[in-house]
């Protein structure tokens, strides 16, 4: 059934020509690819595979092929204790220069988050509406200068410090605050580069919701090589009803902000950010009473040597309200629930192959029964431990 799903024709035919370009076209020169955003230790080739198509410009290929596998403890309803699984079979092809440019992220993928059931690939690429296909992310881009530029299509968020695949990130699962975040959202984008500050301001459907009523925005201050500080934010302008696994009712109609800052010098990379999100009272979608959530977090990597790092996160949210005050508005592990989690990451590579573990805790404090982990809904600690291969070019 996996197989089937992930080798459809047209996944096929993006994967022979993927081959076809590793095989009979030189490697160019070093380019710099902003996407997918890799924030490490793993990395693209900067030297990908390129195809000159004389009259549309010179496409660039390369890609995520990796599995998992993954032991846990309080699996949810549904969940099993040991899984293994495709974690990518990914490939990226785009166009970086010129006037109009373009990005295609196609194939299959998972996604492990922490203190969530687990999300398999088939399920991420075959449940229609519900996540984001098998062409997660994909956007045409008009840049009439290389500080301005426009993009319209499937579109990474702008929220968060954490991106959707397991390959770009520092740990294999996504945090806690990840899981409030907008992952993918349908738009278009403006950007703008003015000396050291980045800004970039969407209108998007937020959380894959299909109504386009979210403005997102994002300014970014690169202060000096090492240091850069960024100010995200997005919110609902109106009111969506639709309540999916990647359309929360309640997170898709409220707004949310975050405080980025990202130290990277020689072998160290360390990026503290703290999040802020509400939500309004509205009972005629679901939304019985207001409520919010505050988090923060640290991601950090350290390479060891150019072959092996150690990655690592720590977080902590909490919810507003109280299990006792009814009706109430559950974000996270029901009304007043908070959470902590601590991820540890070794990683080792060997030029595109790697290998890589993530050992992670969840503690869940003053849940409310039915809302946490576990088959019965009251486990309050989950310990997970993850390896992960694969291959990226």
């Amino acid at each position: 059934m996996v197989l089937r799903r992930l080798f459809n024709p047209t996944m096929v035919w993006f994967l022979l020509a993927a081959g076809y370009a590793c095989a009979q076209t030189p490697p160019p020169a070093t380019v710099t690819l902003s996407v997918p955003a890799m924030s490490g230790p793993l990395a693209l080739s900067a030297s990908p595979p390129s195809i000159d198509t004389k009259i549309f410009g010179t496409w660039y290929i390369d890609g995520a092929f990796s599995g998992l596998g993954l032991a846990q403890s309080q699996p949810a309803e549904g969940d099993r204790s040991v899984i293994a699984d495709i974690s990518n079979a990914q490939i990226f092809v785009q166009k970086i220069d010129g006037l109009a440019r373009f990005y295609v992220q196609l194939g299959a993928y998972a996604l492990p988050t922490l203190g969530q059931s687990y999300a398999h690939e088939v399920d991420t690429v075959s449940t229609w509406g519900k996540f984001f296909d098998a062409v997660p992310q994909a956007f045409i881009k008009i840049a009439p200068s290389e500080s301005l530029s426009f993009q319209i299509g499937k579109l990474p968020t702008l929220i968060g410090e954490e991106a959707t695949f397991t390959f770009e990130n520092v740990n294999i699962e996504r945090g806690l605050l990840w899981a409030q975040e907008p992952a993918v959202s349908r738009g278009v984008q403006a950007n703008a580069v003015v000396g050291p500050l980045g800004f970039s301001l969407s209108l998007n459907d937020g959380f894959y919701s299909g109504r386009y009523n979210w403005l997102s925005g994002s300014a970014a201050w690169t202060i000096n090589p090492v240091n850069v500080l960024v100010l995200a934010a997005g919110a609902n302008l109106g009111q969506t009803s639709r309540n999916t696994l990647a359309t929360p009712v309640a997170q898709n109609n409220g707004s949310i902000y975050n405080l980025i800052y990202t130290y990277t010098k020689g072998p160290l990379m360390i990026s503290p950010y703290l999040q802020y999100g509400q939500v309004a009272r509205n009972a005629d979608i679901g939304i019985p009473s207001a409520a919010s959530l505050v988090g923060g977090a640290v991601l950090a990597n350290y390479a060891i040597t150019p072959n092996v790092s150690l990655g690592g996160r720590i977080e902590y949210e909490a919810s507003s309200g109280s299990a006792n005050s009814r009706p109430a508005t559950n974000l996270l592990y029901g009304p007043g629930s908070s959470a902590a989690s601590v991820s540890v990451t070794p990683t080792y590579t060997h030029g595109h192959w790697f290998v890589r573990g993530d050992m992670s805790a969840v503690d869940i404090f003053h849940p409310t029964q039915g809302d946490a982990l576990g088959s019965n809904g009251d486990g309050r600690t989950q310990v997970r431990v993850l390896l992960e291969a694969g291959y990226v070019f």
